[in-house]
C-alpha cells in the first residue's frame, strides 16, 4: 500500500475525532440529548437501511467503476455511518444535567441568564451543552467566553469577558432554571 492511502486513512481518522472534549465533560440538558437521540434513531431506522437498499441495487447493475449511483452511495453510506459513530459517542458520554431540578442563586450549567451592558440593553442567555447551541434563541455552549464569565456568578455581580469587538462588562440581572 502506498503512502497516499496510507496518509489519506489518516487524515479520515483525524476528522472523525475532531470533537469538543472540554475536561472529560459533556454536558447536556435532557431536550439536548434527546435530539440527538431521535437523530441517531433517524439514521440507524431509516436513512441508512433505504441507502443501504439503493446501493445493493446499483451494484447489481453490473460495472461498479462507473456506476454513479453505487459510488455515490458509498460515499454517503460512509457519511452516515460517520455521523451514526460519532453521535453513538456523544451520548455515551453525556452527563445530562435538568436545569428544572437545580435551584441555586449562582449561574451554573442550564440557567437563564439576564445581562445588562453599559448602555442598559438588556439580553438573556440560556448556558447549555457544546452540541445544543442555538444563536437564534441565544443558547450558549458553557465553555463560550461569554458563559465562563457568567459561571459561578450572582445576580448584581459585574462579568468582563473577550468578545470579537473586544474585551466587555456586563453585570448579571437574573438567573433562572427552567425546564428546556
Amino acid at each position: 500500500m502506498s503512502k497516499a492511502f496510507v496518509k489519506e486513512t489518516d487524515e479520515l481518522e483525524d476528522l472523525e475525532t475532531i470533537q469538543p472534549t472540554f475536561q472529560g465533560k459533556n454536558y447536556m440538558t435532557p431536550s439536548g440529548f434527546a435530539k440527538l437521540k431521535q437523530e441517531l434513531g433517524q439514521l440507524l431506522n431509516k436513512e441508512r437501511p433505504e441507502l443501504t437498499a439503493t446501493v445493493a441495487w446499483a451494484a447489481s447493475n453490473g460495472d461498479r467503476s462507473e456506476n454513479a449511483d453505487y459510488l455515490y452511495g458509498k460515499k454517503k453510506l460512509r457519511e452516515i455511518d460517520r455521523r451514526i459513530r460519532f453521535l453513538t459517542k456523544r451520548l455515551e458520554s453525556a452527563e445530562v444535567v435538568d436545569p428544572a431540578t437545580m435551584q441555586s442563586d449562582r449561574v451554573f450549567f442550564g440557567a437563564t441568564v439576564t445581562v445588562e451592558d453599559e448602555d442598559g440593553t438588556q439580553k438573556t442567555y440560556t448556558i447549555v451543552g457544546v452540541d445544543e447551541i442555538e444563536l437564534s434563541k441565544n443558547r450558549i455552549s458553557w465553555i463560550s467566553p461569554l458563559a465562563t464569565a457568567m459561571l459561578k456568578k450572582r445576580v448584581g455581580e459585574i462579568i468582563s469577558f473577550r468578545s470579537p469587538k473586544g474585551v466587555r462588562e456586563l453585570e448579571i440581572i437574573a438567573i433562572q432554571y427552567q425546564s428546556l
